[in-house]
């Protein structure tokens, strides 16, 4: 099990940045692949985006494609989600999230084990 926690979150313009970190405590933090959700009011939480272990493959959702970038630090046990050219769309709380085992692209909530608090986004329009 790790424990995470994010950060980050916070109110910005529609066109701006935010970059959230997620802070893992726990077991070896680079064998566990990361995962970002987000969850708006009245909606399921979705896939946002995912990144290996190695941090080598990240797959993305569509609607952040070219506007998010999720990386990692190994030795910092930290995953960081940099978001530019945000959308009021993109108001949400997002989630970090860890999974254990498995490979490949995993995009359902049920894929992960472990979960942050989350931080909420405000994009103003």
């Amino acid at each position: 099990q790790v424990q995470l926690v994010e950060s980050g979150g916070g109110l910005v313009q529609a066109g701006g940045s935010l970059r959230l970190s997620c802070a893992a405590f726990g077991r070896t933090f680079s064998s566990y692949s990361m995962g970002w959700f987000r969850q708006a009011p009245g909606k399921e939480r979705g896939f946002v985006a995912q990144i290996s272990g190695s941090g080598l493959i990240t797959y993305y959702a569509d609607s952040v494609k070219g506007r998010f970038t999720i990386s990692r630090d190994n030795a910092k046990n930290t995953v960081y989600l940099q978001m530019i050219s945000l959308k009021p769309e993109d108001t949400a709380v997002y989630y970090c999230a860890a999974r254990s085992t498995g490979r490949g692209r995993a995009t359902r909530v049920e894929n992960y084990d472990d979960w942050g608090q989350g931080t909420q986004v405000t994009v103003a329009s």
